[in-house]
């Protein structure tokens, strides 16, 4: 257990110098880790030290922002219905979540953005309000989301299943849990690529085989292919939409409320305003400086708390 907490503690700090440098921290922390692959932990430093550089880029890159989130829209339209639930998971600093919502001009949506970084959620409210959007904003475990089953009508992803690879079975299990009718996934498609980046995907241990990984559920692929505009030539966008067989019925969906629940257990979770509780488990999760903090890292044993 020491050992453990001096790998993490000494991971933190060469990442922190790692990016101080201009170096990648991510590559840093899979070269230097015991398993020498992307873990939650790194993902998470990573992309909290990145928090303000996804605002930065796309005011200075408006012209590609607004295309890119009318792309994400296009794509989202088919499923979009008056009052839909929209989630992006890995929302980060929610320029994609913003301009979609704009490009959308359906009023009416309930929009939600989960991230595993505090810090880049706050950016994501501040970024938010400045351009007067509406969402939901917490951070969350794509791998635990602390939603119930069939809670949102859409789920949407950009780049952030990307440095997951070896664990798309569980990520698209936990989409499909969450999402009623469709889920779609905006990532580097590996077998669509060219050579050159495939290597790269390998190298940087990116996810692939989201198609195939899909299609052992029960769902129709409804489009799959490679999309004509992407950040970087050498990370290509695609495009999985999936479109669940059965779905629920709308009313299963309270409008504008969001059905939480705990990530440990899977009970209900309440929103108390300052914290979130599980009265049925006991168990709390905090809220800091307005952001529920809703990781299975984050839960705190409070039996009493309801009492």
């Amino acid at each position: 257990m020491r050992s453990d907490k001096i790998e993490l503690g000494g991971l933190i700090t060469g990442m922190r110098q790692a990016y101080a440098r201009g170096e990648n921290a991510m590559a840093w922390a899979k070269a230097n880790s015991k398993k020498h692959k992307n873990t939650v932990f790194s993902t998470l430093v990573a992309y909290d030290l990145q928090a303000g550089t996804y605002v930065e880029y796309a005011k200075k890159n408006s012209e590609f922002t607004n295309k890119w989130c009318g792309e994400i829209a296009s794509l989202l339209k088919p499923y979009i219905e008056p009052d839909d639930h929209l989630l992006e998971i890995g929302v980060g600093e929610a320029t994609t979540l913003v301009g979609t919502i704009k490009s959308l001009d359906e009023p009416s949506i309930v929009a939600f953005g989960l991230d595993i970084s505090w810090s880049r959620i706050k950016v994501a409210q501040r970024w938010a309000a400045e351009n007067s959007a509406k969402a939901n904003f917490f951070v969350g475990d794509l791998f635990q989301i602390p939603l119930a089953d069939n809670s949102v009508d859409i789920i949407y992803t950009s780049h952030s299943l990307e440095p997951n690879g070896g664990n798309e079975l569980s990520a698209i299990t936990e989409l499909l849990r969450v999402a009623r009718k469709a889920v779609v996934l905006v990532e580097p498609i590996y077998e669509l690529a060219d050579k050159e980046s495939q290597e790269r995907m390998t190298e940087h241990g990116y996810v692939r085989s989201l198609k195939s990984t899909a299609e052992m559920f029960d769902v129709r692929i409804e489009k799959y292919e490679l999309l004509n505009i992407t950040a970087n030539p050498k990370n290509p966008s695609g495009v999985v939409a999936i479109k669940k067989n059965h779905q629920l019925p709308k009313k299963h969906i309270k409008s504008g409320e969001a059905s939480w629940q705990c990530p440990v257990t899977g009970s209900p979770l309440l929103d108390k305003g300052h914290y979130f509780y599980s009265g049925q488990v006991g168990l709390a999760y905090p809220v800091l400086c307005e952001v529920p903090l809703l990781r299975s890292e984050h839960v705190v044993v409070a039996s009493r708390l309801g009492s």
